[in-house]
């Protein structure tokens, strides 16, 4: 039986690392070959059980509203023209239940999945950072989700990362190497090499107990002002088990221009529709 109902995607940011095309467009609605970003989480979600998906967003952000809505105009003229993506279309609409909760300042990620706590309740439930494209079989989320099940303890995403980049992650300190998921002792956000308490970085998703909004409401603001996730599950591990779990997959930083770049042409390459094409294409590219 899957516990887990409600998923949360924080879409609320920016996307600096993305302009000037981030002005207009959202970041989390870029596209990966022929879908956007945010449409991955939600596909995964959906398909590891999730009922209920909340979307945090900001100003700016109509398009997302409009990705995940049915348009009757475009249905018609699709059905009319018998198009392939006529059904697709129809689809996305009715993946799940999809809230959207706006934050009205960008005050880091913790303040962000606290906008969820109304909608949320008394449940556990699973973060999605969209900048983060994890591919596998069976899926991350499903990873996380059994081993929620079994431990019923919060558990968190995380991947080995190469001394050059500690620094860019929050990394875990955790009591055993031998125990999976490993039990968190404490995170530490963006260490210095020398401080890093492991390898192991947080990349989510992130199931979390409820809990967790009691922990961010007493989270203080870092030195610019913004509520860090980090620092609230610091909290939490004072009061509850936290668990760290190495998932197996693919993982892109869809942040970034060339990961999404990389990602593209990944899924391209696992397409039956697009693989031969891309592949024939790459033979032809020369240092």
């Amino acid at each position: 039986m899957n516990n887990v109902r409600t998923a949360v995607i924080a879409a609320a940011g920016y996307g600096t690392r993305f302009l000037p095309i981030s002005k207009a467009v959202p970041k989390e609605m870029l596209p990966v070959l022929n879908k956007p970003v945010i449409h991955y989480a939600v596909e995964q979600a959906c398909m590891s059980g999730i009922e209920r998906v909340v979307i945090i967003t900001s100003r700016g952000k109509q398009a997302t509203e409009d990705y995940f809505d049915l348009d009757p105009n475009l249905d018609f003229i699709l059905k009319k023209r018998n198009h392939p993506y006529s059904e697709q279309l129809k689809n996305i609409s009715s993946m799940a239940e999809i809230i959207y909760v706006r934050q009205s300042q960008q005050l880091g990620l913790g303040h962000a999945v606290l906008q969820a706590k109304r909608v949320v309740g008394q449940e556990p439930f699973i973060v999605y950072l969209p900048d983060e494209l994890l591919l596998g079989s069976p899926s991350v989320s499903s990873q996380l989700i059994d081993s929620y099940n079994e431990t019923n303890s919060s558990t968190i995403g995380v991947v080995e990362v190469g001394m050059k980049d500690l620094s860019r992650f929050g990394i875990v300190d955790i009591e055993s190497n031998d125990i999976i998921p490993h039990k968190i002792i404490k995170v530490v956000e963006k260490p210095k090499i020398n401080e890093a308490p492991s390898n192991l970085a947080i990349t989510g998703p992130y199931i979390f107990v409820p809990e967790i909004f009691n922990a961010i409401e007493h989270t203080k603001p870092d030195a610019g002002g913004e509520i860090q996730l980090t620092d609230a599950i610091n909290l939490l591990i004072t009061s509850a088990s936290v668990r760290a779990y190495p998932y197996i997959g693919e993982r892109f930083d869809c942040g970034n221009p060339i990961d999404l770049i990389k990602a593209s042409v990944h899924v391209a390459l696992q397409s039956s529709e697009y693989s031969e094409e891309m592949k024939s294409w790459l033979r032809t590219l020369k240092d």
